[in-house]
């Protein structure tokens, strides 16, 4: 789980859809991005940096052995 992009995206209040929606993505896709379950384009991942205001690198930090918390 890319756990850094989820807490950036609750950061800014977002929802994955809200996200996936000004990505030009499906819900779904970010979904699996978030999850690490995709790797993504460049392209996204540097609309992802804009959004958030966060390096990529670090978004893309993938941690498997964490489990989703609530």
């Amino acid at each position: 789980m890319r756990t850094n992009l989820k807490k950036a995206r609750q950061a800014a209040g977002m929802t994955q859809k809200q996200v996936a929606e000004k990505l030009g993505i499906s819900e779904r896709y970010y979904k699996y991005l978030e999850a690490g379950r995709s790797i993504g384009s460049v392209d996204l991942w540097d609309a992802l940096e804009d959004i958030f205001s966060v390096h990529q690198r670090f978004l893309r930090e993938s941690h498997p052995d964490q489990e989703d918390s609530p």
